[in-house]
């Protein structure tokens, strides 16, 4: 039997060739995974800057619109969700984009979908209720130390809603902020001589400390539905929770304003306000504009990481609120302050070096998923 000399050229040529693209492949895929790593964290860092910014100037409007002779609570409420509107161009941008890659496999019912929206765009409604209340008889000082809380509720929830794991780090910062919140409750007699009444302080400590716990269960619900109902890990689908359960939040605002007969004094409140009928437009339209910043960078930290990543990243403004808040509404800090703030930035670090020590386990993990694989193809 004769041997085609050309075919065996030919065998070999590619033989070689198909190693070489082996060869290429697997010096492709760190690259690829390398870029994919930047292209994350880069979006992680935009979504940290627009949850601490806008957490930042959204508390400091909130606050100033009361100090200046805004009254109204559900108007403040409204405001926290009214600014969904500038979601509609980014909305109508990434629902295109995705349009081609939608399946329709394990794909929700639009009725569920709806009775999703429907029940966080009503417990979206009462947190934001319960901040205006916290934010109308508490200093903004005290106001942004107590919401330092939510992080001790996202721990809680997050066990028991997203398999979130108890570590020795994350125990102490869940007793740290137990102790600073505690130090701001004793702290209600220094707070009524300086001009509030104790009933109010406690309402507004009761209704901060409670919008925390719901805004801590309100993210861990929604990592929780993305991951066990939507199952569609896109940006658009976080843009559509995003502006469907503001919409509702809305609406639900708009009937407790007429409900409530705050309406009527709506206008008196605008020609009465210190600063003038202007600024107490651009104070409602910006106030609307931060929260929806802020919200969208909390869900893109819950997209991205988690819900109690989200959580440790908006305490990061702990510090800057009441330091501000001491240059434009000249807040008094004393000595239990600045305690329970030392206390609570201590939780935040335990937290932050657990978060580290996570990161760091997962990367070898990963590293050593990927010489595995490369040593077997330069085995072959």
């Amino acid at each position: 039997m004769e041997i085609n000399q050309d075919q065996v050229v030919q065998t070999t040529g590619d033989t070689k060739e198909q190693s070489s693209h082996r060869d290429m492949d697997v010096t492709r895929q760190p690259q690829r995974s390398r870029f994919r790593e930047y292209k994350r964290w880069f979006l992680v860092s935009l979504y940290i800057v627009f949850l601490l910014v806008g957490q930042s100037v959204g508390t400091l409007l909130g606050n100033f619109y009361y100090v200046k002779g805004g009254s109204s609570k559900w108007m403040a409420t409204f405001v926290q969700s009214a600014g969904f509107p500038v979601l509609i161009p980014l909305l109508f941008y990434f629902s295109q984009r995705s349009k081609s890659r939608r399946t329709m496999l394990n794909k929700p019912s639009a009725f569920t979908i709806a009775l999703l929206y429907l029940a966080f765009g009503l417990v979206l409604t009462g947190d934001n209720l319960m901040y205006s209340y916290g934010l109308l008889y508490l200093p903004v000082s005290t106001y942004s130390l107590l919401c330092a809380t939510q992080l001790a509720f996202n721990a809680l929830f997050s066990y028991l809603l997203n398999s979130q794991k108890f570590t020795p780090f994350i125990f102490n910062s869940l007793v740290l902020l137990t102790l600073s919140a505690s130090l701001l409750a004793v702290n209600s007699d220094s707070e009524e001589s300086k001009g509030l009444s104790k009933t109010k302080y406690i309402i507004g400590f009761l209704c901060t400390l409670g919008a925390s716990a719901t805004f801590s269960l309100y993210l861990s619900l929604l990592q929780l539905s993305f991951e066990k109902v939507i199952k569609a890990e896109t940006f658009s689908s976080l843009l559509n929770m995003q502006f469907y359960t503001n919409f509702i939040s809305s609406c639900c605002c708009v009937v407790g304003l007429f409900a409530s007969g705050e309406w009527k004094t709506l206008n008196s409140e605008m020609k009465e306000y210190q600063t003038g009928r202007l600024s107490y437009i651009m104070t409602l339209v910006w106030t609307a504009v931060s929260w929806q910043i802020c919200v969208m960078g909390m869900l893109g930290l819950l997209f991205e990481v988690s819900s109690l990543f989200s959580n440790v990243i908006s305490t990061v403004s702990l510090p800057v609120v009441p330091i501000l808040s001491v240059f434009f509404f000249h807040d008094k800090i004393n000595g239990v302050k600045v305690v329970s703030l030392l206390l609570a930035l201590w939780g935040f670090i335990s937290y932050i070096y657990q978060h580290y020590l996570d990161h760091q386990k997962a990367k070898a993990a990963k590293r050593d998923s990927v010489e595995v694989p490369n040593g077997h193809v330069e085995i072959c």
